[in-house]
């Protein structure tokens, strides 16, 4: 199967999002830099910087623990994806993703878009954030649906070739559809459908894993380096201790939702590991570019209000598509979740247990 239409998909999206993010930069026409007054007491540049350096490989490592745990795990017979410990520790992370996107990601682009330091009209004469979260999430459905045909296509293409020209073979392996005129290939009761508890043809079912994977990382790559470079930027010690720690539990269990779905994606070794890895340093090179522009990178300049502001509302419409859409309902109303109540109850609790974890460090940061 070829993977350009998804690479093109994302790629497209990212220069889009960053395109839009720096249009309406030339429609506020305030050239002040609104000054913040932070305690004194907690701004010491030199530390700072020693605090974001340490801060980079904290982070890093918090990282590579969360993402290549799932991997690893796989050896463990507990943690297979087929076992219910799996399924718990996802939904566990999956909570922890929809808290980020309402708890975090999205307030911030309401305070920064809603900030004094911008003008009156247009930022706070309409609700950019919440309009932005909408687009992104239908995007995100589009790239998502969209990959998926092509990929469904491209496997069911390589199913035919592999059931060779004998006549017999094909027709017990395809039935006519008599209004389309296509070929119907027929589903086996294997692995867990997608939405409706509909089990689908294992290697269909791999398509759809591989799609979530992909645009999964897409989204979370693009907060990640957005969040590590506001960290970068500041030059509070108070507040950076705050999120450092903060990303470290973010970034572990986030790591493990993104690892579970690489896991099932069953990509080779390669590929698993470059995935796991470009997950791994987006927010620590996030913050190493926050701390490189932190001379010239104003966090409460229009430009800076603006274009991360609307990053931020992008990235939260496409987090709470994929964990509500990709994550919780694909496993919830999958077979070995319909089959099982105990478990559907364990992993609720789980959703709720890491919402309500994320949710409390917004107290916090």
């Amino acid at each position: 199967m070829t993977k350009s239409p998804l690479i093109s998909s994302a790629a497209v999206t990212f220069i889009l999002l960053l395109a839009i993010s720096h249009f309406p930069g030339a429609l506020s026409k305030s050239p002040k830099i609104c000054e913040t007054q932070p305690n004194n007491s907690c701004i010491d540049k030199d530390k700072a910087v020693q605090l974001k350096i340490m801060g980079i490989f904290v982070i890093l490592i918090s990282s590579l623990i969360g993402v290549f745990l799932p991997l690893f795990a796989r050896s463990v017979p507990a943690f297979q994806p087929d076992k219910a410990a799996f399924f718990i520790v996802k939904a566990f992370a999956s909570g922890i993703i929809l808290s980020t996107a309402f708890m975090h990601v999205m307030p911030d682009s309401y305070d920064m878009l809603n900030s004094p330091c911008l003008d009156d009209n247009p930022w706070h004469q309409f609700p950019f954030s919440g309009f932005l979260a909408m687009v992104s999430a239908v995007i995100t459905l589009m790239i998502d649906s969209i990959t998926t045909s092509v990929y469904t296509r491209s496997a069911r293409k390589n199913m035919r070739a592999e059931v060779g020209t004998d006549k017999a073979d094909v027709g017990s392996a395809e039935t006519p559809d008599q209004e389309t005129g296509r070929v119907q290939v027929p589903v086996t009761h294997h692995g867990h459908g997608h939405g409706q508890g509909l089990e689908l043809d294992p290697s269909l079912q791999l398509v759809r894993y591989r799609v979530i994977a992909m645009v999964l990382e897409l989204g979370i790559v693009t907060h990640s380096v957005v969040i590590g470079l506001a960290v970068g930027a500041m030059n509070s010690t108070c507040t950076i201790k705050v999120f450092v720690a903060a990303l470290c539990f973010h970034q572990m269990f986030e790591g493990m939702s993104l690892g579970g779905c690489i896991l099932q994606a069953e990509y080779k070794w390669m590929k698993k590991a470059v995935m796991a890895l470009f997950f791994s340093v987006t927010t620590p090179f996030g913050v190493a570019l926050g701390l490189a522009l932190s001379k010239t990178y104003k966090e409460n300049s229009p430009a800076s209000l603006i274009t991360i502001g609307l990053l931020n509302g992008s990235a939260s419409g496409l987090l709470i598509y994929m964990s509500l859409v990709d994550l919780l309902a694909a496993d919830f109303m999958g077979q070995k979740m319909q089959r099982n109540i105990k478990l559907q109850l364990k992993a609720y609790a789980a959703v709720l247990l890491g919402a309500a974890g994320m949710s409390l460090m917004a107290r916090w940061a």
